[in-house]
């Protein structure tokens, strides 16, 4: 988070390479109340677009905002200015209220794959339940588990007898299952070993690029970003300070928080990034 008074200028985010955005934020802000009194902004000033059939990377050291304004663009907060469009509909915070038709197809996966399933009820119920959501798609239980590698009988089983792995499969299945048309990864693979990560990763943005959604996807794994996104968005401070292809990113980066993030990436063999 950055203070109000502090924040750097910001940098203009590029657009998506064709056609209308599917969800466009514009001068999005967020901000906290401090216990000692004053306010933080943990988003200032982002403006940033979604291509329809694009898998966007999110990336930026810990406490930037990112999962902020994932919970921003799901409505899970309330922006403090701006505003951000999803399809031509408005995207409000959720409040009290039941969560607005227009807006169901922006699906959620959280980081920690042990909250976010209910452990008093069985995986098919809760895959119903969002099934119900999408009455005219065509998943069903079984296929949504085939699809994320899991046996059929998961479905009678409850979450406490999968691993954290599993889960998080499980919870990519749910968010699918509403048919999404946006699909947001709020640091999904954190919580996974090494050797699950890039799995999960890649398995999630092949499901959203198959089922016609486009995938935000935040992480602070610049390796693993580079392996699925089309885009890279890099946040510091509560600002995106620049946005490009993956490619140019990564070979021609040009702020210098950017070069910092990729040379801190560790070398294999002797060879890493090289600013310059």
């Amino acid at each position: 988070m950055t203070s109000i008074d502090q924040a750097p200028a910001a940098a203009t985010a590029h657009s998506p390479a064709s056609g209308a955005p599917l969800l466009e934020l514009d001068s999005v802000a967020c901000e906290y109340k401090l216990d000692g009194g004053g306010r933080f902004r943990a988003v200032n000033g982002v403006s940033l677009q979604l291509g329809r059939s694009e898998v966007l990377g999110l990336v930026g050291e810990s406490g930037c905002g990112k999962s902020t304004l994932a919970k921003l663009i799901c409505g899970l907060e309330k922006p403090a200015d701006g505003s951000i469009t999803f399809d031509g509909h408005p995207v409000r915070a959720l409040g009290l209220k039941k969560r607005a038709k227009e807006l169901l197809g922006i699906q959620m996966v959280f980081q920690n794959p042990y909250a976010s399933l209910n452990p008093r009820r069985r995986i098919r119920d809760q895959l119903d339940d969002a099934l119900a959501l999408n009455p005219d798609g065509t998943w069903t239980v079984e296929s949504l588990l085939e699809a994320v590698d899991l046996p059929a009988d998961s479905a009678q089983r409850y979450s406490h007898s999968f691993s954290g792995g599993q889960r998080q499969r499980i919870a990519i299945a749910r968010a699918l299952a509403a048919g999404p048309k946006v699909l947001v990864g709020d640091e999904p693979i954190a919580s996974l070993d090494a050797f699950l990560q890039a799995r999960i990763a890649r398995m999630m943005r092949d499901l959203a690029i198959d089922s016609g959604a486009s995938m935000i996807f935040i992480s602070h794994d610049l390796s693993v970003v580079r392996d699925i996104a089309d885009r890279v968005a890099v946040m510091e401070a509560g600002r995106i300070v620049e946005v490009g292809s993956t490619e140019q990113i990564w070979n021609d980066p040009n702020h210098p928080y950017t070069q910092k993030l990729l040379a801190a990436i560790p070398k294999v063999d002797g060879k890493g990034f090289i600013p310059g």
